[in-house]
């Protein structure tokens, strides 16, 4: 059953799709790949395309004997020509199938959506090409909806995207977010931030994560306002922090600072370059200072980039028991690639001087550089590599859904030091 919302006029103005369909077809290769669940069709795997049209038109994809092979949507200004958002027999793409979809999502993350606190949680509901849905992110901050668009295929479809997940979800509100290539491009008078359903309450918004309470900016905050592919990792930190001293590199909003302090962390230093991101820590910090753990912590920050700091700490002499690092992207095109694979190395370097003997170094990378560095840190550095391997690569949890392999997993860098500093030996410590 579809309920009528209250949908802003900005978004009721952004143009719907033709109702006319494209006929297209690709190379023979390009169809085994859809075939075996690949969400993209690249322009140079298109071989014939029936009429011009405008991104986000549906789009049907025949094989050489005009049989139906899925349904994607049509981007003319993108490599990745067609994200396909369908495959089987034909169907509409009405509100009954974006219910489907949708619960489908939300079956996946049945931890959270059956939670006895299920309301004040923040989950992903749609995580892009792992729930069918190429380029569009859904995350649910207690009662609000926050999507993020990577495409532009998606602003004539958000009409029905958007009623939909109220309808199924009884959220109050929802929030747009968009991807700074889209921001660049038409966006037919929406922008980043913007209310486009409902109501959302001024100022940042409070939920749970592992017992603890945070707030998210979620019209300005980094992503969708917090890095909800981390939780399960953060909240292993908890479990590991015990009676440590932490260094939280890159610590953004303080989302690992806070499980640490909660786990019982002797102390815990946040450094980020960002000193607004530093300040929404202190807060968050703040509001879980009911638990002892928390008010027995000692927490500090410090506002400054990462590498300059990291190498101060480590001509000073100090040094932690567990190392945080979780750094941003630092390749946005395949041409950074290899800069970010050595600035990664290098954080490992950096990290690695700080850990005292017997603690443990943490590192994440983006997925897109996970498989890769681990050679990278090897050729880089033979003798670190004999003090330190991959134990696990933890995924993103239940938010990332069907992770397509290596695109959703995180490495891990962990190493362990005896004591008497006489050698060295591994532990593995990390628990997803």
């Amino acid at each position: 059953m579809t309920t009528r919302h209250v949908l802003h006029q900005r978004l009721l103005r952004v143009p719907r799709p033709s109702d006319k369909r494209l006929a297209v077809r690709v190379t023979p290769d390009a169809l085994r790949h859809i075939r075996a669940g690949h969400p993209w069709v690249f322009e140079e795997s298109v071989t014939s395309i029936s009429h011009e049209a405008i991104a986000g038109d549906l789009a049907v994809i025949f094989d050489n004997d005009r049989k139906f092979v899925a349904l994607a949507l049509y981007d003319p200004d993108s490599p990745i020509q067609f994200r396909i958002i369908h495959v089987g027999k034909p169907a509409p793409i009405d509100a009954d199938w974006w219910h489907a979809t949708i619960r489908r999502a939300l079956d996946r993350r049945a931890p959270f959506t059956t939670a006895a606190d299920a309301d004040d949680l923040a989950y992903r509901i749609f995580n892009g090409e792992n729930d069918g849905v190429s380029g569009l992110i859904v995350d649910r901050y207690a009662d609000v909806l926050v999507i993020k668009l990577y495409s532009a295929v998606w602003f004539p479809h958000l009409v029905k995207v958007v009623n939909a997940l109220l309808d199924v979800t009884g959220c109050c509100g929802v929030v747009l977010r968009l991807a700074r290539n889209l921001q660049v491009r038409e966006t037919f008078g929406l922008t980043d931030g913007d209310v486009i359903a409902g109501n959302v309450p001024d100022g940042p918004i409070r939920f749970v994560e592992g017992g603890l309470h945070f707030d998210a900016d979620v019209r300005a905050g980094q992503k969708t306002g917090h890095f909800l592919d981390q939780r399960a990792n953060r909240i292993s930190v908890g479990a590991m922090a015990a009676g440590r001293d932490v260094l939280d590199v890159f610590a953004s909003t303080g989302g690992f600072s806070v499980h640490a302090a909660a786990g019982g962390a002797r102390s815990v230093h946040a450094i980020d370059l960002s000193a607004p991101t530093l300040a929404a820590a202190e807060r968050n910090m703040a509001l879980n200072d009911a638990l002892d753990t928390v008010k027995a912590c000692a927490f500090t920050t410090e506002v400054g980039d990462a590498f300059e700091v990291m190498v101060t700490l480590a001509r000073a002499g100090v040094n932690y028991d567990l190392v945080i690092v979780d750094p941003p992207s630092f390749a946005q095109r395949q041409s950074n690639v290899e800069g970010a694979l050595r600035a990664y190395t290098r954080l490992t370097h950096l990290a690695l001087r700080l850990v005292r003997p017997g603690g443990t170094l943490l590192q994440a990378s983006p997925p897109a550089q996970t498989t890769r560095y681990p050679k990278r840190l090897r050729s880089a550095s033979p003798a670190m590599w004999q003090k330190c391997r991959i134990s696990r690569r933890c995924r993103g949890g239940v938010c990332k859904a069907r992770s397509m392999a290596s695109r959703c997993c995180w490495a891990t860098i962990g190493w362990c030091m005896k004591p008497d500093c006489a050698a060295r030996r591994w532990r593995q410590s990390w628990v997803c």
